[in-house]
């Protein structure tokens, strides 16, 4: 495996403050370029990195929305990725119009690449935003396909499967987990389960960065992981309380290389398109797997 095939990916573990938006911008940055200079090239940040998650009122998350692209947290993170030579996907509150999404920003050296609005809601988020209307688009990059969810989306396999017959490499995962019923305090969260088991059963590496702390009363879990097409992770999962960085170095066409389990099983290819409809009746253009 050559060298120059392999990026860094790092995933940034942090405690955004509710409302805060220049002071968690400024956390971000730093971050970011901590991460940068561990040798990563794609950074991934947190659900609604830059204004906190529990809103008191749509209102509320109104104020601290920005226009994607337009809004300076979208500048701020462009120009540090410009910079770094890096590619970033965080999660940030989208204003259009009078709509609100719960979105998330790719951003490369050459500035704004693309967006992904969050289609599965959970709970209060249902006051505040709209549901997605974009699907699940794939972004061709230098260094990789690269895909998107959001927190909750990553409970419906459909998520990760349209990333993958889309062409997707990888998909990057902001998130804010919490607690779910019968998840054991010291045991395995759920959520990392998941995430492993559509990393497996897609063939597509899947980076997922949380935060943690409690806001609002609602607490988070941390447990952030990067995951390897194997569906066992490659870093991870970080600690249930702690701001950290976790880093892994991969080659991501090793997904695609490793997609031919045995001489007759190929884990896309294999799919009963005649008993379902190949792309899930999602209208998505199909991409090369």
């Amino acid at each position: 495996m050559a060298p120059e095939n392999r990026i860094g990916i790092a995933c940034i573990q942090m405690e955004p403050v509710i409302g805060d938006k220049d002071a968690n911008v400024a956390k971000s940055l730093e971050r970011i370029r901590t991460a940068a200079g561990m040798g990563a090239r794609l950074i991934v940040l947190p659900e609604l990195a830059n204004s906190g998650y529990v809103f008191a009122s749509r209102e509320e998350a109104f104020e601290l929305a920005e226009p994607i692209p337009g809004g300076p947290t979208t500048a701020a993170w462009a120009d540090i990725a410009a910079e770094l030579d890096a590619y970033i996907v965080a999660g940030i509150a989208e204003r259009d119009g009078d709509r609100l999404f719960n979105s998330a920003v790719l951003v490369g050296p050459g500035g704004y690449i693309g967006s992904f609005r969050k289609i599965h809601l959970w709970c209060d988020e249902n006051l505040v935003f709209e549901p997605g209307d974009r699907g699940f688009p794939v972004f061709a990059t230098p260094i990789g396909r690269i895909g998107i969810a959001i927190c909750y989306d990553g409970w419906f396999p459909e998520t990760f499967r349209l990333c993958a017959l889309q062409g997707a490499d990888i998909v990057c995962v902001p998130t804010n987990w919490v607690p779910v019923p019968g998840e054991e305090r010291d045991g395995q969260a759920m959520s990392n389960i998941l995430h492993m088991a559509a990393a497996h059963s897609n063939s597509i590496y899947i980076a997922c960065a949380d935060r943690i702390g409690v806001e609002r009363g609602q607490p988070f879990i941390g447990q952030s992981l990067i995951v390897s097409y194997t569906g066992w992770p490659v870093a991870g999962p970080a600690s249930r309380d702690r701001e950290e960085i976790l880093f892994a170095e991969v080659d991501l066409g090793d997904a695609r290389r490793a997609r031919n389990w045995n001489d007759f099983n190929q884990v896309l290819r294999d799919r009963r398109t005649d008993v379902y409809e190949e792309m899930l009746g999602s209208g998505a253009r199909r991409g090369w797997y």
